[in-house]
């Protein structure tokens, strides 16, 4: 049995479900700029690798990405930022086991791809005060997942070495990260991609609810 040390996780998609939030925020904005929506569902394959590339998955084809993108992500900005708590909730069974993580004295983390503004502000409406000891989103100066390198800081400013770490995500980016990184990965089933899908891109098991974890 691996004696982990910490427990680094996802947001999207692995702590909370936040997708019919992100698919309506992203729908108001392609429809303000003249395009057509994608269903709530479609988005399961659309997100995990940060705003940017969404606009890029989400945008028709044909469409000169480069000359909309400054007005897409202010109004994609603005947009979630407006509609993100409407429908956004830990999956069941989540807050009680971090809870039982923390209490086991296990170091926690959450490293997202979403920017770092809307990643910290949805761990501090949705958790505990204190429950994580590092949230770290997207920045302008921070690696972007499945680079490694994020996590491995993360990891360096706990002592640890990535032997000790568990990986919690729900996508074949976090899949990756944790394989780049050293980690032991586990991917979630609850999340946006299915248990073959994460299997192929590196986890080492998957589980199908959040009390398996333990």
């Amino acid at each position: 049995m691996i004696d982990f040390k910490a427990i680094v996780f996802d947001l999207d998609g692995t702590l909370i479900d936040s997708l019919e939030d992100i698919a309506l925020a992203a729908n108001q904005v392609l429809s303000q700029m003249g395009f057509p929506e994608h269903s709530v569902e479609a988005y399961k394959t659309f997100v995990g690798d940060g705003v940017n590339v969404l606009m890029h998955r989400i945008l028709p084809s044909g469409v000169d990405v480069d000359a909309v993108s400054r007005d897409f992500l202010l109004q994609w900005k603005d947009a979630y930022a407006k509609q993100w708590q409407i429908n956004t909730r830990p999956y069941e069974g989540i807050l009680p086991l971090v809870n039982r993580l923390k209490d086991q004295g296990y170091r926690l983390g959450v490293l997202s791809n979403k920017p770092h503004e809307f990643t910290v502000a949805c761990v501090q409406a949705l958790f505990p005060e204190s429950c994580f000891d590092a949230v770290w989103g997207l920045t302008e100066g921070r690696a972007k997942k499945p680079d490694p390198a994020a996590a491995l800081e993360m990891v360096r400013q706990w002592d640890l070495e990535p032997r000790d770490i568990l990986y919690v995500g729900d996508t074949d980016t976090d899949m990756l990260t944790a394989v780049n990184a050293g980690f032991y990965a586990l991917g979630v089933t609850w999340g946006f991609r299915s248990a073959e899908e994460l299997m192929g891109h590196g986890a080492r098991e998957t589980i199908d609810l959040p009390e398996q974890l333990e």
